[in-house]
């Protein structure tokens, strides 16, 4: 059911944004996959076994990504995750990505919850423990055509009402997806934007460790 062409991977720095340069500059980095849509063309009722064949796909994913980052994973701030479908597909394929994509990056990162639980959509259970992925990852979809653009969102790991780290990162595989492709994209962070200033929760004032404040 998957079978991959290719795989992209895109790291930048940000040392300022028209401000004072920063201290340390806020990286970003986002890989995508492009595979053949096996729905391509035509309506399917029952999609969801794609979605478990997915799973270990985003956790190969969420793996490169942090070795393209050239980072120790502690040093994740925030993630997100989106896909393109191509143009014989359609928009509920992209959401196919949701648990293998979110699961991924949160088990990458620390999240101690079950990979069942979570794929019935139970996983946002209150774990107690800081710094493990609590939060849960942002996500955008689009049917497109080869070389679009995706905005993919960004959040806190550990609170998704972090102010600071709200954000985006602009992706696109040139060339992709052909019409009879997906392209599911997985998207981490180092921190805040690199010159955030508009107040709200902080992460050092993280205290529900709910996923939210």
């Amino acid at each position: 059911m998957i079978t991959l062409r290719r795989t992209f991977t895109h790291v930048e720095e940000i040392r300022h944004e028209f401000g004072p340069i920063a201290a340390v500059p806020l990286i970003r980095g986002a890989i995508g996959v492009v595979l053949t849509n096996p729905f391509a063309g035509r309506y399917e009722p029952n999609i969801l076994p794609m979605m478990d064949a997915l799973q270990d796909v985003g956790l190969d994913m969420a793996r490169k990504l942090l070795v393209a980052m050239n980072l120790p994973m502690e040093r994740m701030a925030s993630y997100g995750k989106g896909a393109v479908v191509g143009a014989a597909g359609e928009l509920e394929h992209g959401a196919l990505w949701h648990v293998p994509g979110g699961y991924a990056m949160r088990e990458l990162l620390g999240w101690k919850g079950d990979r069942n639980a979570y794929k019935q959509g139970q996983g946002e259970e209150k774990t107690g423990q800081p710094g493990n992925a609590l939060s849960i990852v942002p996500s955008t979809k689009k049917v497109g055509a080869p070389g679009t653009a995706l905005d993919v969102p960004l959040t806190h790991i550990n609170a998704s009402y972090v102010r600071s780290h709200f954000d985006a990162i602009e992706v696109r595989v040139p060339g992709a997806p052909l019409a009879d492709e997906i392209v599911y994209i997985l998207a981490m962070s180092t921190g805040a934007r690199v010159h955030a200033r508009v107040g709200g929760l902080e992460p050092e004032g993280i205290t529900r460790w709910d996923g939210l404040r």
